[in-house]
């Protein structure tokens, strides 16, 4: 039996799709009934028998921070897939953060050691990787500075990442991803998807950085098949390409049939859009969108190498431009 955390999430609901496909005896949690409905979502891109394969998969309602509920989930479960997360980089949402990120992953952890499961495949992110110098590639081996300026949701996954190796050192058999930016159609309201949305209502600006990117299908596959390997105890860089934001924003609006994004925003206009974006936050209560660690991170120029993976299991990424084109089609359907 394979336990998957956060099922109603891209990767989660993307990997169920999968599993279920493929006639595997799957649990999944979740929080809320409403957001079953992205899963849904997610399997209408592939399937019309939505509802015969949603209804394979055993839904236990359940919070990362409630070991009872947790403790029903893992019965009878070999394999677990955690992708639940808390994803902000507001930095009032720090305690959220830590409690969900950190204290969540270590109770899951702390299960897979009681209930002797045979190995945990952990979704972090490259945000837990650390800088380089001279625009040097970031690898698996660039090592995290407590000491940069990082932002809560790096953090907290950091620490997540923690608790995960830690659990390897007390019998858990473990693998850890560190994606770039995820790719995949079905969910809209927020994460990438969100991004198709706001280019099909046009964007206006890019940015001079670039960005990490990775098809969904990329993250599953190579997820699934580390599972169902015997490579234990290493964490994997998942990027299929770098690209500059502007091909990235200008690639997005292209495959949504809107204008396409011509100004480049400055440093400085940045800077005062966060500073007005947090003034906003703070007179109306409404979530940030634009923090200053987003801003730097969009004016910055960071290059990640995926070179282990692709020799480790011989994989070759999709290509972004397709999967971009392909997202597209599937959100103006």
């Amino acid at each position: 039996m394979i336990l998957v955390t956060g099922g109603t999430g891209l990767v989660g609901a993307h990997l169920l799709y999968r599993l279920v496909s493929e006639n595997k005896k799957v649990k999944a949690i979740y929080r809320t009934e409403h957001k079953l409905e992205n899963t849904k979502n997610v399997f209408s891109c592939y399937t019309n028998d939505v509802d015969s394969l949603f209804n394979n998969i055993e839904w236990i309602k359940a919070d990362l921070l409630d070991v009872s509920a947790l403790s029903e989930a893992f019965k009878g479960v070999t394999y677990v897939y955690h992708s639940a997360a808390f994803v902000s980089f507001e930095p009032d949402k720090y305690q959220i953060l830590r409690k969900i990120n950190i204290e969540g992953t270590a109770n899951i952890v702390n299960l897979c050691i009681s209930n002797t499961i045979e190995k945990l495949c952990y979704v972090s992110s490259i945000a837990t990787l650390g800088n380089t110098l001279n625009n040097k590639s970031i690898t698996e081996e660039t090592n995290w500075n407590p000491e940069d300026d990082n932002s809560v949701y790096a953090i907290t996954k950091y620490g997540a990442e923690m608790e995960v190796w830690r659990g390897t050192q007390e019998g858990v058999n473990a693998v850890v991803v560190n994606p770039g930016v995820i790719l995949g159609p079905g969910i809209w309201r927020y994460g990438s998807g969100n991004l198709f949305k706001k280019a099909s209502k046009g964007l206006k600006h890019y940015s001079s950085g670039t960005v990490g990117l990775v098809s969904i299908d990329d993250v599953v596959s190579i997820m699934i098949t580390l599972m169902h390997s015997e490579i234990i105890n290493e964490r994997f860089v998942l990027v299929a390409e770098n690209w500059t934001y502007k091909n990235f924003l200008q690639a997005l609006a292209k495959s949504v049939n809107s204008k396409l994004p011509k100004k480049q925003a400055s440093k400085s206009l940045l800077n005062i859009a966060w500073r007005l974006d947090w003034l906003k936050h703070k007179l109306t209560g409404k979530r940030r969108q634009l923090t200053k660690h987003i801003a730097k991170s969009l004016i910055t120029e960071t290059h990640y190498n995926s070179d282990k993976i692709k020799t480790v299991l011989n994989y070759k990424f999709k290509t972004i431009d397709i999967t971009i084109k392909s997202i597209g089609e599937h959100y103006q359907k």
